[in-house]
């Protein structure tokens, strides 16, 4: 019984890392309050039926030999209150729910709003920060403190950008342009998770957000902008060669070397923690298994298996690893 306990209770962490119940924003905390409104008024609603329906069944339960009782056909103003009640508990949900739907996705830019654009692809995303002229893939960083404009777009299928701690969902539509605005409080790392179903690796289209200091996140955009480093040594060198001479050029961009846009851009992709959207830790020896098999690790994935010996799978590797 104890242990039955304990395993039920460990899956009843507060603060877990897709927790909806440690706000980490503006919006996050909106949704939460209304979580706790509505379920208020659920607790409310609940303890009010079970108390009518206990005196009911306590105050007029079978008796031996008691008569038939009245038989009434109809109940004018319990009807109405039935009616009118609803209603009432419904308008109190409403109004700030459409409150904080219209102030989170607002139409007008806020002053000094940072924006950025979240293309979700199957199944990655990919983060462009137009004013700063800045492509990353996967893991977005964004400052603390300051308005963030996400502009939601899909060039494929539906999916929805979520990033518990940060707020609720909203749905990547292809051919309509949602919004979401928010302002993240706490620096650190938040994980997030496409919540609306876009095939065979939906489960696996995962994506970090960096929450950082004003200060870290203008050195952040530093780094990114600059162009991408060119290795010096082996067996980067030769990972350069084999990059450019195959079809990677044709998918992803490294800037200065090519020119792709039908996958991640990977000019800084060895500043990047984790790889395939999230669901591997970016280390050399996943590195060589995506370059050699994405689909085994991630199925469906569009990039297919290439035929890299050993060392030309660990020169391509040595060569991501330098992009920083």
């Amino acid at each position: 019984m104890l242990l039955a306990t304990a395993s039920v209770l460990a899956g009843c962490g507060w603060d877990g890392p897709m927790s909806t119940l440690v706000a980490r924003s503006d919006m996050a905390r909106d949704v939460l309050a209304l979580y706790g409104l509505i379920t208020w008024i659920s607790i409310g609603i609940g303890t009010l039926v079970f108390a009518v329906l206990g005196y009911v069944l306590v105050r007029f339960r079978d008796r031996p030999g008691a008569p038939l009782p009245p038989q009434s056909h109809g109940h004018p103003w319990l009807e109405i209150a039935w009616t009118i009640g609803p209603a009432i508990v419904l308008l109190v949900i409403a109004v700030p729910t459409i409150q904080v739907v219209f102030r989170t996705q607002s139409q007008a830019k806020p002053p000094d709003a940072l924006e950025v654009v979240v293309r979700g692809y199957q199944w990655w995303w990919e983060f462009a920060y137009p004013t700063l002229g800045v492509v990353t893939a996967n893991e977005l960083h964004v400052p603390a403190g300051r308005k963030i404009v996400f502009h939601l777009e899909g060039p494929d299928v539906i999916h929805s950008f979520w990033v518990p701690k940060l707020g609720g969902k909203r749905d990547v539509v292809p051919a309509r342009a949602n919004r979401m605005t928010l302002i993240p409080d706490t620096p650190g790392l938040y994980w997030g998770q496409c919540a609306e179903f876009c095939g065979a690796s939906h489960a696996n289209m995962g994506l970090r957000v960096v929450v950082d200091t004003a200060a870290d996140f203008d050195r952040w955009v530093a780094a990114q902008r600059a162009p991408a480093a060119d290795p010096t040594a082996e067996p980067a060198t030769t990972g350069k060669a084999i990059f450019a001479g195959s079809a990677c050029v044709g998918c992803h961009t490294v800037r200065g070397v090519s020119g792709g846009t039908l996958g991640p851009d990977l000019t800084h992709f060895g500043t990047r923690t984790t790889l395939a959207a999230g669901i591997l830790p970016n280390t050399p020896d996943n590195v060589m298994a995506w370059i050699r098999d994405a689909p085994r690790l991630k199925p469906g994935a569009k990039m297919p298996p290439f035929a890299f010996t050993d060392d030309q799978a660990r020169a391509l590797t040595a060569y991501l690893a330098s992009l920083k």
